[in-house]
């Protein structure tokens, strides 16, 4: 059982360092949910393998700085649908 979290762990790492992907297109993704990809990423990562939590690290923080931008996109994206554009 611990060896197939640990696994996951680093697949999702990966993913998520190589792709620039959210915590959210990664749970859709490894089809897991997005509180177990984070707590994977923040709290086993950094025992399993410092180094990669560095980089995965630093997409988190630019995907939560830039997550008021997505969030505004979609809303736009919503309200034209909806008026036919």
């Amino acid at each position: 059982m611990w060896e197939e979290i640990g696994e996951r762990v680093e697949m999702c790492a990966k993913y998520i360092a190589e792709t620039g992907a959210t915590v959210r297109a990664c749970a859709l993704h490894f089809e897991t949910s997005k509180s177990t990809v984070h707590k994977d990423m923040t709290e086993r990562l950094p025992a399993l393998d410092p180094a990669l939590f560095e980089k995965v690290k630093a997409v988190l923080e630019k995907n939560l700085k830039e997550r008021h931008l997505r969030g505004g996109e979609s809303t736009k994206r919503k309200y034209e649908k909806k008026r036919g554009k």
